[in-house]
């Protein structure tokens, strides 16, 4: 199975787990004299076996992770460093936005707000930060379509 195939995998068993929480909660209690729409005994044991799963598939996903190297640099380095790139152009969005917003004075008595940024520049540091993570993101997804997943 291919690194991107275990990806994809993952992602179902999350939204599975999730869903089976939610299924488990509407059987956890019933009125008395009522029966529960499921067994809570059969989706405690498919809960058991999903996690086994996720676990097993995670661990295996790291695996792959650290011991496969583009350029010399492992495949968990970079998406440590795509996660913080994502981050930072997050924070930097969030701030142009607010020091954009054009606050409404109905007198010239008010008091006026000014930016202590430049929002230009941090546009410009905020487009240079999107190009290196479209970059690094094409090049994690090239490697994961071409990378067998470890055991």
């Amino acid at each position: 199975m291919k690194l991107a195939e275990a990806l994809i995998e993952r992602s179902d068993l999350q939204k599975r787990l999730s869903l089976l929480e939610g299924r488990l909660k509407r059987s956890s209690r019933v009125q008395e004299g009522d029966e529960p729409p499921e067994s809570p005994r059969y989706l405690l044991t498919e809960l058991d076996v999903l996690s086994k799963s996720l676990e097993d598939l995670i661990r295996r996903i790291n695996r792959t992770n650290v011991l496969t190297a583009i350029n010399r640099e492992s495949l968990a380095d970079l998406i440590v460093r795509r996660d913080g790139i994502a981050k930072k152009k997050g924070i930097l969005m969030n701030v142009i936005e607010s020091a954009s917003v054009t606050p409404e004075r109905y007198s010239q008595a008010e008091v006026r707000y000014l930016n202590t940024i430049s929002v230009p520049d941090l546009q410009k540091q905020f487009d240079a930060l999107a190009r290196e993570y479209r970059l690094l993101d094409t090049q994690i997804q090239r490697q994961n379509w071409i990378t067998e997943l470890l055991e």
